[in-house]
């Protein structure tokens, strides 16, 4: 898109929006002219940001964020220490926490191993992943269907199953509410693979 008739710090806020995941550059004028729109909200979107780059900070247990270390989910002594959740996302945290089923602690990596993108193990948290094994008797890969995904989770599965530590997949497949008829192949395949007695 072309901001060059843009006054430049408008052009400059267009331009830094668009680069957040999400965001092309017609949602990111929409939403510049609205902040400019709204001052007291620009002021605190702005102050929000900067406390959090501030304040939050990674676990040096787990990489969560946290404003504290080690942070909440570290330190309840109820979470089961033998089962240990590896995500990708600090955001997968909190959407494995909202279904109330998961009692163990977690690891996140911070990402997924892609040589395209110049992300090795190097750049992961799996370091800091090999050395809380103690203990852990169940680790449950709970990283997105991709392919950087699967080869994440099957490069994990070779480091740690030599360590006699049972290693899981989260099941994929239909989502509830989901249509056959709209399923790819992969997905019912994944369905099935994944298929549980009732």
């Amino acid at each position: 898109m072309d901001f060059l008739n843009y006054p430049q710090p408008l052009a400059d806020l267009i331009s830094s929006l668009a680069r957040l995941p999400g965001i092309g550059p017609k949602t990111a004028g929409r939403l510049a002219f609205y902040l400019l729109q709204q001052p007291q909200i620009s002021q605190d979107l702005a102050q929000a940001i900067l406390e959090a780059n501030h304040s939050l900070k990674k676990c040096s247990i787990c990489s969560n964020f946290t404003d504290q270390d080690p942070c909440a989910l570290c330190q309840n002594p109820q979470r089961d220490s033998s089962e240990l959740c590896v995500v990708e996302h600090p955001r997968d945290v909190v959407s494995l926490e909202k279904t109330k089923e998961f009692k163990g602690r977690y690891h996140v990596l911070h990402g997924v191993l892609s040589p395209m993108e110049g992300v090795g193990p190097e750049q992961l948290t799996i370091n800091l992943l090999l050395k809380r094994l103690e203990g852990v008797q169940e680790v449950v890969m709970a990283l997105n269907p991709t392919v950087e995904g699967e080869a994440t989770a099957l490069y994990l599965a070779r480091l740690l199953k030599p360590l006699g530590i049972k290693v899981t997949r989260i099941a994929h497949g239909l989502p509830v509410g989901g249509d056959l008829e709209y399923a790819d192949e992969v997905t019912i395949a994944r369905a099935l693979e994944g298929r549980r007695q009732l």
